[in-house]
């Protein structure tokens, strides 16, 4: 389980925010909080779709006793774009948006003179597993070689065109001469790739986990493979915050009680999500369950702000922002003070190991497994009754759909890859082992 435990909620619930509502007292006024978030970007649940559904942040409004009724706009967006400019317009408060989107937000903060600061994390994965290259389903392409030349579609400005242009770049090919790239909105790729007007397309959560499990497109590259922290986080109005910090400080402490009921009941999590979303609950489970590629917790890890620093250089590359002072972007201090002495903790904890996990149909919780041949021996006997089942990567630990993964036998040991280039690599290092169908795999674990 990752970490986080039941005491985290209870502690929370204890810790007060007494001194930071004194200011505001005795005005009577009503209060308008807004909140910009995007509920299909499910890596920021915690401070959007969830934390919303579970009502905890106007709860805490409610224990401020300072006199004023708070109330809450909650807005949706698709990306942290529209975010940012309503932001430097002064018109949101709080936001959530990926890495990439975050260093924009910054820049343009500081640009308009309305300055911004990062003050918490969503989720986030430490080897970059967020992000993924799919091509169709039927498409004869097999390795980042085989995209020279090709229409890639990607959103430039976020981080999966970062993990585009890292990927690229590592593979030896010129990210702006190698590949065509097709500039486009996550929907328009997708249906790109469905048109076949685009060979690929490189986006982040959850549309590679989503177009996967639709049978609209298979992995080409796990952005996992970069090995380079991706996450999201929260950015809040420097002008707010100095004004209202007893309400920022509200909302991350419900942000670390959504954060804690995430972690404490994750089947019921991707349910409440996926009816918020229209997302499939097998997908949010994917990215935000017990074992899925996403790790939430409040905290500013250093090597996440080590990893904003060297994104900064990407978006320089792409004319999007000149330098970003990310230093002076980010301020914890607000996190600290609502998290009290769990935030140490916090700070500290690391993601546990992916496990091979099964949710079977009807069931309000998923079983998980030693090895993904144990998972496939147990599929085997139960093919009617399984929602999803989910292996992690052998090399990466990125965690991917069972009956997605491309399968190598070495022996009678199974091993589940993301893409098939990883695949081939430990197939050609391995001598003896081979690529099998999923079906074989099934086969020979049962």
């Amino acid at each position: 389980m990752k970490p986080r435990t039941a005491a985290v909620s209870a502690a929370l619930l204890l810790f007060p925010l007494a001194g930071c509502g004194s200011a505001q007292a005795g005005s009577g006024s009503t209060v308008t909080v807004t909140v910009g978030y995007q509920s299909k970007t499910i890596n920021t649940v915690t401070a959007g779709t969830l934390l919303r559904s579970l009502g905890y942040f106007e709860k805490q409004l409610n224990t401020l006793g300072d006199g004023r009724t708070y109330k809450v706009d909650w807005q949706d967006y698709a990306t942290g774009a529209p975010i940012t400019a309503q932001m430097t317009a002064g018109k949101i408060d709080i936001g959530s948006m990926g890495d990439f989107p975050l260093l924009i937000n910054a820049a343009r903060g500081r640009q308009l003179g309305k300055p911004t600061h990062l003050v918490s994390v969503t989720g986030y994965n430490l080897r970059g597993g967020l992000n993924t290259i799919v091509t169709a389903p039927d498409s004869k392409l097999a390795s980042l070689d085989d995209l020279k030349g090709r229409k890639v579609s990607t959103s430039v400005g976020s981080a999966a065109d970062g993990t585009l242009v890292r990927a690229l770049q590592r593979a030896g090919i010129d990210p702006d001469k190698g590949i065509e790239k097709l500039n486009q909105q996550p929907a328009v790729g997708a249906s790109a790739l469905s048109a076949g007007s685009a060979d690929a397309l490189s986006q982040f959560v959850a549309w590679p986990g989503l177009l996967a499990y639709q049978g609209k497109a298979k992995a080409l590259y796990d952005g996992a493979q970069l090995d380079l922290p991706t996450f999201h986080g929260v950015t809040a109005r420097e002008d707010f915050t100095k004004k209202r910090p007893a309400v920022l400080e509200a909302f991350l402490k419900a942000q670390a009680q959504a954060t804690a009921y995430l972690d404490e009941h994750p089947v019921a999590a991707a349910e409440s999500v996926a009816k918020a979303t229209g997302l499939p609950a097998e997908v949010v489970y994917l990215y935000n369950g017990a074992h899925g590629i996403s790790t939430f917790d409040p905290a500013v890890k250093p090597r996440l702000v080590s990893a904003l620093k060297e994104d900064v250089s990407i978006l320089k590359a792409a004319k999007l922002t000149g330098d970003v002072d990310v230093d002076s972007f980010v301020d914890d201090r607000y996190v600290k003070k609502a998290l009290g002495p769990s935030y140490a903790r916090e700070l500290a904890a690391a993601p546990a190991p992916a496990a091979s996990e099964v949710w079977p149909k009807g069931a309000a919780r998923t079983r998980s497994f030693p090895t993904p041949a144990a998972l496939l021996a147990y599929v085997a006997l139960h093919k009617d009754g399984i929602r999803a089942a989910y292996v992690p990567d052998a090399t990466t630990g990125t965690l991917w759909f069972a009956d997605k993964a491309v399968w190598v036998a070495d022996g009678t040991t199974l091993l589940p890859f993301v893409a098939p280039a990883t695949a081939q690599a430990y197939v050609d290092a391995h001598g003896g082992s081979r690529i099998v169908a999923y079906a074989d795999a099934l086969g020979r674990a049962s």
